[in-house]
């Protein structure tokens, strides 16, 4: 065991967890970053190539969670192709001009901006909206669970 690196495993796995809550970091690649670094540090003793593989999927499904979930969230509520690509784009712009409080304030926008494009009654875009925000939470719940599961798997491996 190697306790830098060990430190660094861990600092790296809670930047991780705050970067998936406060989305300006990468969270689940810091996450599995830190553990190819204690990898490396104790010559990937105790971790195999099967190990890395395994938390690499859980970093790409991760990050497909990070998509489908807004979009789940639009179609859920009927929301329309272009609300789903409003949330997506005000997810981006939203990071931009409200900063962290724009990934969730964006997708909102973009959802609701969306659907009153397509002409839709405003209290149909605001549910839309809301829809886009559930998606949004609900993800990040999943999220926050798998990169759990991540670190729970490296303590395993490691002990």
């Amino acid at each position: 065991m190697s306790i830098p690196g060990l430190i660094i495993a861990i600092a790296l796995f809670t930047i991780g967890i705050m970067g998936t809550i406060l989305p300006a970091l990468p969270g689940a690649p810091l996450i599995w970053l830190g553990m190819f670094i204690y990898g490396l540090m104790v010559k990937f003793t105790n971790l195999p190539w099967t190990f890395y593989l395994g938390q690499g999927i859980a970093v790409l499904l991760i990050f497909l969670l990070d998509y489908l979930a807004g979009v789940w969230g639009v179609r859920y509520y009927g929301g329309s192709k272009t609300a789903a690509w409003g949330s997506i784009l005000g997810g981006i712009l939203g990071i931009f001009v409200f900063g962290p409080f724009g990934l969730i304030v964006g997708p909102f926008i973009g959802a609701v901006g969306g659907e009153l494009y397509h002409r839709r009654p405003l209290e149909k875009a605001f549910r839309v909206g809301f829809g886009t925000l559930l998606g949004f939470l609900g993800g990040t719940a999943l999220k926050i669970t798998i990169e759990l599961i991540m670190i729970i798997w490296f303590f395993t491996a490691i002990m």
